[in-house]
């Protein structure tokens, strides 16, 4: 009988990728959304609602495994106080529901797998190379992060083995931050933000999809892991390489950091701060990285 992945998040960016990798490598899926929609072969569909705190039970029930990637798209929209609850409510509170359901019906998994960000060091530029085990930072990010992987403790504390994956910069094709930066680049309009100096860790999403696959596979993996190329990737770097696949050099001078401050707001701080990460712990598990060149990323991506 297969073993049966349950993805929250599973109709985003990421999710949708993951379900694919998941069938190629004989799992069945479920997946929670706030909509019913029809199964399809060895995907199912349930329901949830995290703001109500209702749950189909029968996925829940019937899983091996959890994979959670649901949470408010910490880009979208400006962070005004409103904004900033959903943000974290949309992560703890969804990770709460999850575990009160496993611990009201003694449901042991064979691991629980959560989402996390890179932004769990803050919102800080400076050449610090960041480890797992490097301290939580007190601003914004640092705060939902912690907060967002501290909802799973209690999950761990069932008995059950379970493993954050911190992500950096995710890079696929048609969606994430490429589809907000394509239409600028491909137009010959694109630049470097700010100083340009920002490191921006990036991965490739098949390379994400595969470090989610090995963490459900190796049972060896637990606690947190970093999920991006520790390649030293600055904003103008980025920047001059998104230009190069597109076949020009850029010319326009980079964007004022204040012009952002006044459009975003403190999200500003999303494209203005980046910090360095290691990727020593997921290496150290034999995962290997297929995408390391980030030009080799963006040509993939974008051909």
């Amino acid at each position: 009988m297969k073993k049966n992945v349950v993805l929250t998040g599973g109709t985003g960016f990421v999710g949708r990728e993951l379900t694919q990798l998941l069938l190629k490598n004989g799992f069945s899926v479920s997946i929670l959304s706030r909509t019913v929609k029809n199964n399809l072969p060895d995907i199912s569909y349930y329901q949830w609602d995290v703001a109500a705190g209702t749950i189909d039970v029968k996925a829940i029930l019937d899983a091996d495994y959890i994979v959670h990637l649901a949470g408010e798209n910490i880009g979208a929209k400006r962070w005004t106080k409103v904004r900033k609850k959903a943000i974290l409510d949309s992560r703890e509170k969804s990770t709460q529901l999850l575990y009160s359901t496993l611990q009201q019906h003694n449901k042991q998994l064979d691991a629980f797998i959560s989402a996390s960000g890179v932004g769990i060091y803050g919102a800080i530029s400076d050449t610090l190379l960041c480890s797992e085990t490097t301290p939580a930072a007190n601003d914004f990010l640092g705060m939902v992060c912690q907060k967002w992987e501290g909802a799973t403790l209690p999950i761990r504390d069932l008995g059950i083995r379970t493993v954050q994956i911190r992500t950096g910069l995710v890079l696929g094709k048609g969606d994430g931050v490429l589809q907000q930066l394509v239409p600028l680049f491909k137009y010959r309009l694109g630049s470097a933000i700010g100083s340009g100096k920002q490191f921006m860790p990036w991965i490739h999403i098949d390379d994400l999809c595969r470090i989610y696959l090995a963490a459900i596979q190796n049972p060896e993996m637990q606690g947190p892991y970093n999920a991006a190329i520790n390649d030293g990737t600055t904003n103008s770097i980025f920047s001059k390489a998104l230009a190069t696949v597109f076949g020009y050099t850029i010319w326009l001078p980079n964007i004022p950091a204040f012009l952002l401050q006044l459009a975003l707001g403190e999200m500003a701080q999303l494209v203005l701060t980046g910090r360095r990460v290691t990727s020593t712990k997921i290496e150290a598990t034999g995962f290997q990285f297929q995408f390391t060149q980030l030009n080799d990323a963006l040509e993939d991506c974008l051909r």
